[in-house]
């Protein structure tokens, strides 16, 4: 008899040991969790949930996996998603700058991502390439074909759902850069701010880019500012989240720059670990201890080594660290941390 790798069950003992039996079929490394799917596919059958809602627990499943199997030979490389509207023409200023960002941030050795679309979805496809690219295409019934750049590309994904596309950007993109857009743009640029607010999606660099002279990010600055940080509607250290610019090698500077020191973050047990490419002197230490006391919820700002948690997973276990125990709140503290680290480099 297997033994059943979680606590999560079907409540039928006979069943939970038949899909147990079933994890021998392909061994994963992960079976407690591959288990934990199986039985929530048995509850969804059992609770006899409709044929709509079956279909789109299915489709986004299919969807998360393909796009898995798609990026996974590319995960040491860091990529930039770009977003911007399908509407922008070739020779419109927006245009040009999209993808001459691209072309920018291509030749630093990052790769591209975008929505798939014309517009500024082509233009950054075009200034990258389309080895350096990949498209997350969102099937629409009045505008769903690739562009030219990437649409014969195996690094191509076709997305039924928003949802299920949205989290692909966020999960493989390291920085994002914004140029004019629709609704979709705004709607992708407040979802972006509110889950690195809030702390639901990890740290990384938001520049919005406008073109030259250009005034679109502008005035929806001048806009969050009045309305919203004047207001009391968020903290004013939430404007340490996004860069606005119209210059590309400010973009392009702002999104390597956040890297320089700074790697990545993962919680262990009840503190933020933070992983580092270079130590931090006791001098260091101490002003990040005096200057960001207000995110540590008890304790102060350590030097580590890699944790047992790490070690097992082999997470980064060759990186300096520190730690502390983060108050889970202060996201635009703990940005304004990582540009200390890096600006000390």
């Amino acid at each position: 008899m297997i033994e059943i790798p979680s606590h999560y069950r079907t409540g039928d003992d006979a069943l939970d040991q038949r899909l147990a039996d079933l994890l021998d079929v392909v061994d994963p490394p992960e079976r407690g969790l591959v288990f934990e799917m199986m039985v929530s596919a048995m509850r969804l059958a059992a609770e006899e949930v409709d044929r709509g809602e079956l279909k789109l627990v299915s489709a986004a499943v299919k969807e998360f996996r393909y796009s898995f199997r798609v990026f996974a030979p590319y995960q040491g490389i860091r990529k930039c998603t770009v977003f911007g509207s399908a509407r922008t023409r070739e020779g419109d200023p927006a245009y040009t700058c999209a993808r001459d960002f691209a072309a920018a941030i291509a030749a630093r050795d990052w790769m591209i991502i975008t929505g798939a679309g014309p517009g500024i979805m082509e233009a950054g496809h075009e200034g990258a390439g389309a080895d350096k690219s990949f498209g997350v295409n969102i099937m629409l019934p009045f505008e769903s074909d690739a562009n030219p750049v990437i649409a014969d590309d195996p690094k191509l994904i076709n997305f039924k759902y928003f949802f299920t596309r949205k989290v692909m950007f966020m999960k493989e993109s390291h920085a994002f850069v914004m140029l004019p857009g629709g609704f979709g743009t705004m709607d992708e640029a407040f979802e972006l701010l509110t889950l690195i607010q809030t702390g639901k999606s990890t740290p990384a660099p938001i520049v919005l880019l406008d073109p030259p002279g250009g005034t679109y990010w502008k005035r929806w600055k001048e806009f969050i500012e009045i309305e919203l940080r004047d207001g009391g509607l968020i903290s004013p250290d939430d404007l340490a989240l996004v860069m606005v610019t119209d210059s590309i090698d400010e973009a392009v500077a702002e999104v390597c720059h956040f890297y320089d020191t700074y790697h990545s973050i993962r919680f262990v047990g009840s503190r933020m670990v933070m992983r580092l490419t270079r130590d931090v002197p006791d001098d260091e230490l101490a002003d990040l201890n005096e200057r960001f006391a207000h995110v540590v919820e008890k304790g102060e700002i350590e030097r580590i080594d890699a944790t047992d948690a790490e070690r097992r997973d082999d997470d980064h276990v060759d990186l300096h660290r520190i730690a502390f125990r983060f108050d889970r709140r202060s996201w635009a503290g703990v940005r304004r941390l990582i540009d200390a680290l890096n600006d000390a480099t």
